[in-house]
């Protein structure tokens, strides 16, 4: 059951929460609920990411695997971007929606397995991988990743060191020619690649 969060249809009852958070200085509110990633808090590898990216305002961004919007909608918040928010889980994508209303936040959110669904180009692409869906998943999504980027733009990921990130980097380095950790915090790496 470990990964029943990296479903189109989560099966397991409803079970609703009300997250108030502060993040980079915003008081953000999510609805959250059973069969979305970490819905009892803001996980910790995502507020890491959250507190390393710098985005230039106006740019547009691509939150891959965005649960139920803590990454794309903070950033959209807090970096005037307009954010482009998918997940392969229906009922994150439902509560994405419904917190991008709470969070009067304009954002583009849709079901989508990585990439499938997306169109267009972005500035900045960011995930925080969902590491149980498999190591495969994860390299789709630097992988694929490139293909949606204007030139300068820039992947950024969050992933635990025992959870692959050494591979991820090695990955990113062989897509984009370069990888650079901005920042190691209790196991988490946040690596960055720019396409060049």
């Amino acid at each position: 059951m470990a990964n029943m969060y990296y479903e189109k249809n989560p099966s397991v009852a409803h079970d609703l929460h009300e997250l108030r958070v502060t993040l980079l200085g915003e008081e953000m509110v999510f609805l959250t609920d059973a069969g979305v990633f970490s819905k009892k808090m803001v996980d910790y590898g995502s507020q890491v990411l959250l507190n390393t990216v710098e985005l230039e305002k106006e740019k547009r961004l691509l939150d891959v695997g965005c649960g139920y919007g803590p990454l794309g909608l903070t950033l959209g918040k807090v970096f005037s971007v307009r954010p482009t928010m998918v997940d392969i889980n229906s009922r994150a994508v439902d509560l994405a929606i419904k917190n991008a209303e709470r969070n009067k936040v304009k954002a583009t959110i849709f079901q989508s397995n990585i990439y499938e669904e997306v169109s267009g180009m972005f500035d900045y692409v960011i995930s925080n991988p969902p590491i149980r869906a498999g190591k495969a998943v994860v390299h789709e999504i630097i992988t694929g990743a490139y293909d949606y980027l204007v030139d300068s733009g820039r992947l950024t990921i969050v992933i635990q060191k025992k959870q692959g990130a050494p591979s991820a980097k090695a990955k990113m380095e062989e897509v984009f020619g370069n990888c650079t950790i901005l920042k190691k915090d209790k196991g988490y790496y946040i690596l960055e690649s720019v396409k060049e």
